[in-house]
């Protein structure tokens, strides 16, 4: 998972597979949101790419239908997400925080509770 990028689309299908835990391509299609619901080829392309990446693999065949599950766990998946976009700020969070806290989306409720996880992890530390 060191290199892999998962792109939006990707990680949509990934939470798919996620919540389903093992699903057949249509399965993935049918959970996806109607109103912007792709071709069932499109998230076959999609399914196969994540397969080549190795983000899914596939467990087995029922019919004509092949089954995939997920091969990477979505906290992986998501702290590369964040890594990269920690790596486009030179790897310092705070101009992400200061945005966040600016726009609204990080609430005093939000602080508090990192605060807490934070010292958490001091505590196991040690």
């Amino acid at each position: 998972m060191d290199r892999m990028k998962l792109t939006r689309f990707e990680l949509e299908i990934m939470d798919v597979l996620w919540r389903l835990g093992e699903a057949s391509v249509r399965e993935v299609r049918d959970a996806l949101s109607e109103q912007h619901r792709p071709a069932y080829t499109t998230v076959q392309t999609i399914v196969q790419r994540l397969e080549l990446k190795n983000a899914v693999r596939r467990t087995r065949k029922i019919g004509n239908a092949l089954m995939f599950e997920p091969a990477v766990t979505k906290k992986t998946a998501y702290r590369r997400v964040v890594d990269e976009l920690l790596g486009l700020f030179g790897g310092s969070a705070r101009p992400v925080v200061a945005h966040l806290l600016d726009s609204g989306k990080l609430t005093l409720e939000d602080l508090k509770a990192l605060e807490e996880h934070a010292a958490s992890r001091k505590r196991k530390q040690k």
